[in-house]
């Protein structure tokens, strides 16, 4: 079941501190506070805490299990309207449709086949479903996504589907000690977006505006080389207990 570690008294505050966190890192980079999105990694807790956090202002939240996402969003159902669901982790194929169907965004498209899925599967009359392609920015055997050699073709080719609308580049950079080492692939993934995005504009196809990358530990560095929207959970619900999340739950 998911867990309710952070008392939701304390939830207010902790986003206060993270929006605060995030404004002084944009105007350090000379950027507008608004122009980075605070995504609220809500995995592994309990929809009351999404409650809580929606009262304290927190409109987007990111959950990694599509089942456990899934089963928020109906406990939430009255709320619907309020709350933008982004799906952040992996995405098997057999769970194209639940996403297709329940999620705002994606943004583990790792594969062509994934998208392809999940434009055949969101339903007509509807927003089209945001999509984020992952990139594996640090070549780690351990991490799914596409090689920066292969993202630019991913790119146009997701731009291309109906009923998706490409959005953006994900990565979770391997964590490195030291400045340098950390911003490298931070880094090279803005200077990859600029490079798709100069291949969509020649297509003919409309520019990506998100730049999903950094986390509670490093959304400073992130948003200085460039990060549109940080993905923040610890610092906003508590550490979490892996011992019971997520067990179960399909990916």
């Amino acid at each position: 079941m998911p867990q309710d570690t952070a008392p939701h008294a304390q939830l207010a505050p902790n986003l206060a501190e993270v929006r605060r966190r995030i404004a002084d890192a944009a105007k350090a980079a000379g950027r507008a506070p608004e122009a980075v999105t605070l995504l609220a990694v809500s995995k592994t807790f309990e929809a009351g805490a999404v409650s809580a956090a929606l009262d304290a202002g927190q409109r987007a939240f990111g959950e990694n299990y599509v089942q456990e996402g899934v089963a928020k969003i109906a406990t939430l159902a009255s709320l619907r309207e309020e709350l933008q669901w982004h799906l952040i982790g992996p995405l098997q194929s057999n769970k194209t449709r639940l996403v297709a169907e329940q999620f705002d965004w994606v943004h583990s498209v790792d594969r062509l086949r994934i998208a392809e899925r999940l434009s055949e599967q969101r339903p007509l009359g509807i927003a089209s479903l945001q999509i984020c392609v992952q990139v594996n920015i640090s070549g780690e055997e351990s991490k799914s996504g596409f090689t920066p050699q292969e993202t630019d073709a991913a790119v146009l080719a997701v731009a291309r589907l109906p009923q998706l609308r490409l959005r953006g580049l994900m990565a979770i950079p391997e964590p490195a000690e030291g400045e340098a080492p950390s911003r490298a692939p931070l880094a090279a993934m803005r200077k990859l977006f600029d490079q798709c995005n100069a291949a969509l504009s020649a297509a003919g196809l409309a520019p990506m505006d998100t730049l999903s990358m950094g986390m509670s530990a490093d959304l400073e560095t992130a948003i200085l080389e460039g990060a549109t929207m940080v993905r923040v959970g610890t610092a906003i619900f508590g550490a979490r207990d892996y011992a019971g999340a997520g067990k179960g739950l399909a990916r």
